[in-house]
């Protein structure tokens, strides 16, 4: 595969920065989680006290932006296998951007009222 085939066009330069963006934003998440669980250990009072932060309308909007980083992630991270490992990736890889990009706004739709139920209640009423 000649240089550069992976990334040609405006697509593949964006989806090669949100890919990157994504998988940051991820560790930190995970990061953050691992020292907030922790704290079960260290002081179980203050544990709860961050946990009862968690269910907040302003979480809820966070965890709906990890759900869409980590979708995104994913589903371009399949992309890019198919690209790197299949023979006719390079050819198709435009279709599958777009076909990535269908299926992550799908699901994301669909992560809606799971995701942000909570929030939309607690805003609203129920």
């Amino acid at each position: 595969m000649p240089a550069g085939t992976l990334y040609r066009g405006r697509e593949g330069m964006w989806s090669w920065v949100a890919h990157r963006v994504t998988g940051v934003l991820i560790f930190f998440f995970l990061f953050v989680h691992v020292l907030d669980t922790a704290l079960v250990r260290v002081s179980p009072e203050d544990y709860d006290k961050v946990v009862s932060t968690y269910k907040t309308p302003i979480v809820s909007l966070l965890e709906y932006g990890l759900v869409a980083a980590i979708l995104f992630h994913a589903l371009n991270g399949l992309r890019i296998i198919a690209v790197d490992y299949w023979t006719q990736g390079p050819r198709y890889q435009k279709q599958m951007f777009w076909t990535v990009m269908g299926l992550w706004i799908l699901l994301m739709i669909g992560a809606i009222y799971p995701v942000l139920g909570h929030a939309a209640r607690v805003l609203f009423g129920s």
